[in-house]
């Protein structure tokens, strides 16, 4: 939940509060993506600038994103995260962009195709600026920090646009059913056509969410890519899990020894990424996971069987197991 206050004496001068006020095991929540704080959007009124005094956003969009890394380090650090961590960061990008306002573009905005347009979407000036501007480089600071630490990291080029795609969206929604305008919103942040690359391919939609699917519905719809010659390294993992899952862990052992997955450093990027979003299957924590999310909890299971018996020493063990034998 967003709200929005106008500035009263007195309250402090940040410009977003995340509070966790939401019970994870809500009833109206379970299995589903949902926020978990409520994030307050201080208002205040802008110091008066002369109307001909105009900033470009071009100059401005390095200095949102400086104020957003600064700020998420503290809202991950307070216990925020998933997609309330994306929206915590609204609040620093939001502040950056109002100060330099009235802005423009010294470049023509880039055509975005009407398929990928979200139904918040409106024409516009292509030199028109808006805070949408501003969100889109929040999201893009934040996946690029997400990504950082799930793949232990610096270089964004460890994960494919699909990978990252799927990595992020477990990370940031926690469940396999959640919006479809925030899953197109995260496929602009990492290149990708929804409709093209992700839907029929990697999740389907449903009314107005979108439902990823996991290894064992995309082994038999057809839809995991040929390894040898994959245009993602989620395929390789999905044919592995698949593998452990239909027939038996040396199954998959076996395909991955045939395979060149063994000395790729992208591969280690991916399977110890995906292991970190994945909710973990009962074997490693003695909690059944929820029905919704059991499927993603089964390649949880398989891919980190498949981590210890062949990856020990290349991908190390999930933090997030670590957090359950201390829970």
């Amino acid at each position: 939940m967003i709200e929005l206050y106008l500035n009263t004496p007195g309250i402090a001068k940040e410009p977003s509060w995340p509070i966790n006020m939401e019970s994870e095991g809500g009833l109206h929540i379970k299995g589903k993506s949902a926020a978990n704080s409520t994030i307050f959007l201080v208002c205040r009124p802008r110091p008066p600038k002369a109307a001909d005094d105009v900033t470009y956003w071009e100059d401005l969009e390095p200095l949102v994103i400086r104020a957003v890394r600064r700020r998420v380090v503290q809202f991950q650090n307070n216990g925020i995260r998933g997609v309330d961590l994306y929206l915590a960061c609204f609040g620093p990008a939001l502040e950056e962009f109002a100060k330099h306002w009235p802005l423009k573009r010294g470049q023509p905005r880039p055509v975005i195709p009407a398929r990928q347009r979200s139904i918040l979407d409106e024409p516009t000036d292509p030199y028109a600026v808006t805070p949408e501007d501003a969100l889109d480089a929040a999201r893009r600071e934040v996946k690029r920090w997400r990504l950082e630490q799930l793949t232990r990291r610096k270089a964004q080029s460890d994960l494919d646009p699909l990978t990252a795609w799927f990595v992020l969206a477990w990370d940031a929604f926690e469940a396999p059913q959640f919006p479809y305008d925030e899953a197109l919103r995260l496929a602009r942040v990492v290149g990708l056509d929804m409709d093209a690359d992700i839907i029929g391919t990697l999740a389907e939609k449903k009314g107005s969410d979108v439902i990823l699917w996991d290894s064992s519905t995309r082994a038999a719809r057809g839809k995991i890519g040929p390894v040898d010659e994959r245009q993602a390294m989620l395929d390789a993992l999905h044919h592995a899990a698949a593998l452990a899952r239909l027939h038996t862990l040396q199954t998959a052992q076996e395909f991955i020894e045939k395979s060149p997955l063994r000395s790729e450093p992208t591969f280690f990027a991916a399977l110890s990424a995906v292991l970190e979003v994945l909710p973990p299957s009962s074997e490693f924590t003695g909690i059944d996971p929820l029905d919704a999310v059991k499927a993603a909890a089964d390649d949880f299971g398989a891919l980190e069987n498949l981590r210890r018996l062949l990856f020990n020493d290349q991908v190390p063990a999930p933090e997030q197991l670590a957090l359950w034998a201390t829970a």
